[in-house]
């Protein structure tokens, strides 16, 4: 098997989140996303034989061409990258959850092309991304439009909102990182006080997913530190 290391990164990942959720007093189940963005379909498959069944990438074609290779494979994929309104034809029945649902236009596009592929009768499952951290260059709805955006969905019959999703800032301390996943968190808890039901939390990724955990993230999104730097 390629990515050798594999097995052993995955346990140092599982003690790291046991024993951070001991510290903080935490129960939630956390479950891991093996995004394989950049490697070949064989981290794919290395994630499998590990059991990691659910695989994330962040571009349509990538993920495309990797489904067709490894399509024997039970896994669940998940897109987890900015998705565009023109390839939003290209996510029914291939993903079974989508990260980054960033405004209603993109709803929008996604509940066209649900119900153009299954007549409504299967919805996709969806994150909300919010933008906590007010950043130019990612995507992301701001917190301010966050409730619309959510109303949005819950009136749409192509998807249902399954929670929300964040990236914090490269290069900010991991006091810094808690502060914006603890925002995620109280949106959250914000929403759900209004009736919406978010069990959900996309955040944290190789660099900062100690703060995710402590901050109560049920998802994590993690490749270097599974795989190794691309390329390798």
């Amino acid at each position: 098997m390629e990515f050798t290391a594999l097995s052993d990164n995955l346990r140092h990942v599982q003690d790291e989140v046991a024993r951070i959720q001991a510290r903080e007093g935490l129960h939630t189940g956390v479950r891991i996303v093996a995004v394989t963005k950049g490697h070949s379909v064989k981290a794919v498959e290395a994630a499998a034989e590990v059991g990691l069944l659910e695989v994330g990438e962040n571009r349509i074609q990538e993920a495309v061409e990797k489904q067709g290779v490894a399509s024997e494979l039970e896994v669940d994929w998940h897109l987890i990258g900015h998705l565009q309104t023109n390839k939003a034809k290209l996510v029914p029945g291939r993903f079974s959850l989508v990260h980054s649902v960033d405004s209603i236009r993109i709803a929008e596009a996604l509940d066209k092309a649900v119900g153009r592929t299954s007549g409504y009768e299967a919805p996709l499952d969806v994150l909300i991304q919010v933008n906590v951290a007010g950043e130019t260059q990612k995507s992301g709805c701001s917190p301010e439009t966050l409730g619309e955006v959510a109303s949005y969905v819950a009136e749409i019959p192509g998807l249902t909102a399954r929670g929300l999703m964040t990236m914090a800032p490269f290069g900010i301390n991991e006091s810094e990182q808690r502060e914006v996943f603890a925002s995620l968190r109280l949106l959250r808890e914000n929403l759900e006080k209004t009736g919406f039901d978010m069990p959900e939390l996309s955040m944290g990724m190789s660099s900062d997913y100690r703060a995710a955990v402590a901050e109560g993230a049920t998802l994590l999104r993690l490749g270097t530190v599974l795989f190794g730097e691309r390329g390798k």
